[in-house]
């Protein structure tokens, strides 16, 4: 008589009908070992160290906790996609989808923190996980790393996370759990640009192109794509997408691809979506040129970040003084306790940093933050805009409809500032020439 198993100890999904033995023992067979070869280290991981060195002289002899999160049920059984939390990507390299549950812990030693990650290895083919556990089975979602093929490509110690219970029981009183880019995709949307204008739901049609290119080409959007056509760029956060692209009117793309290691770019382009701007349009656009190359020449070591925001919009207001807009001066605009009527055309700030996530450091102090100094290796955006609603009464009737923004992702140096985004036009004659020679092309 054949000696009975017990069912797998993998939770089946009540649809899911019960394996047969002859099943269990057949489905370990005939497979191909695993690689011998150790995969190479991940592109992050030679940052890692330094960057975890730097959270632990913040905290002295505290044990720091930084889980990736879990994963969140979109519906019933289904989860959305997986993104680890910030800080663990940060700390341990770790992008893309990885690793839901787990866990990096520091501990404090004399001679720095001792890191050690705490994740779900892959099982034998032998164990039922291998063909029965949706969630880490290799049938299910492809084969995971082993121990020492997670210690190859992040550099760090690893553990099994069923040890993690264990490793924070030491020395408990000690704990402190602290939870601590885009240009070929906006190029192809431009290249299809004739196809959507004027047809039907044109913006959704732009956020499904961005889309494509940034799974594609990275790990997916950075943020919900903004593809705003006519008024809709003067809803600042227009994510629904659901407008027309109109003949003679403006698309606002707002949009940035993040790459694996989860750092994302953040872009705008403000583009005639017949290829060539009106005048009325072409005014508007030069003046927020001008504005953004102010907080730009603004961005340097040892200036404040809100210094940036200062540059831009005193161009702004000037504009919209010499247009007749303001119902003061643009100085009395500017003053920050009588004036910011400034605001009614521009109300959001001009820079925020950039990182793993689009809005990075967002929850940081006001000292560190709006009024924090810059320094060489931060990455910021300069995105100053003019926003005239269809509905603005005191806007000229040519202007009215009209949104524009511009926004670059720049890095502070040593010694000023380098545009990464620059290979994209801003010039409103280079951007129809632009525009003009993807359109050509056979």
């Amino acid at each position: 008589m054949t000696e009975q198993r017990p069912e797998p100890t993998v939770e089946l999904p009540n649809r899911q009908t019960p394996f047969s033995e002859p099943f269990r023992e057949f489905i370990p067979q005939g497979w191909a070992p695993y690689p011998d070869a150790l995969p190479n280290p991940l592109p992050a991981a030679v940052w890692t160290p330094q960057r975890r060195d730097a959270i632990a002289a913040a905290f002295p002899g505290e044990r720091l906790v930084i889980p990736a999160g879990e994963l969140k049920p979109r519906a019933n059984d289904t989860d959305y996609r997986f993104r680890p939390h910030s800080a663990f990507a940060h700390l341990s390299g770790l992008g893309a989808d990885r690793e839901p549950g787990s866990v990096l812990v520091l501990e404090p030693t004399d001679a720095g923190p001792a890191a050690t990650l705490y994740f779900k290895p892959r099982a034998p083919r032998t164990d039922p996980e291998f063909y029965a556990d949706a969630r880490y089975g290799e049938m299910w979602v492809g084969t995971r790393e082993s121990l020492g093929e997670m210690v190859a490509l992040t550099g760090l110690s690893c553990a099994p996370i069923s040890e993690l219970d264990t490793a924070l029981a030491k020395n408990l009183d000690s704990l402190a759990v602290r939870i601590v880019r885009t240009a070929d995709a906006i190029e192809a949307v431009v290249a299809d640009l004739p196809g959507p204008s004027g047809g039907g739901r044109g913006e959704r049609w732009v956020e499904g192109i961005f889309g494509l290119h940034a799974r594609h080409q990275g790990n997916a959007i950075g943020y919900d794509t903004i593809a705003a056509g006519g008024d809709h760029a003067n809803t600042l956060h227009w994510i629904r997408n659901d407008g027309e692209l109109r003949p003679g009117d403006l698309l606002l793309l707002d949009a940035g691809v993040e790459v694996e290691s989860l750092y994302t770019a953040d872009i705008t382009r403000t583009l005639p979506v017949s290829g060539v701007f009106s005048p009325a349009q072409r005014r508007v656009y030069t003046a927020v040129l001008e504005a953004q190359q102010a907080g730009m020449d603004a961005a340097r070591p040892g200036a404040k970040f809100s210094d940036v925001h200062a540059a831009a919009v005193a161009v702004i207001a000037r504009h919209l003084e010499e247009w007749g807009l303001l119902p003061v001066t643009s100085a009395a605009s500017l003053d920050p306790v009588t004036g910011g009527h400034h605001r009614r055309w521009m109300v959001h700030g001009t820079s925020h940093h950039l990182g793993l996530d689009v809005h990075d450091c967002a929850q940081a102090r006001a000292d560190h933050y709006r009024d924090g100094v810059l320094q060489a290796g931060m990455v910021i955006t300069v995105e100053p805009g003019l926003y005239f609603k269809s509905t603005d009464l005191l806007v000229p009737e040519e202007l009215r409809g009209i949104g524009v923004r511009i926004e670059d992702d720049i890095a502070i140096t040593p010694t000023g500032a380098e545009v990464l985004s620059d290979h994209l036009p801003r010039d409103p004659d280079a951007v129809e020439a632009w525009i003009a020679g993807i359109w050509s092309r056979p």
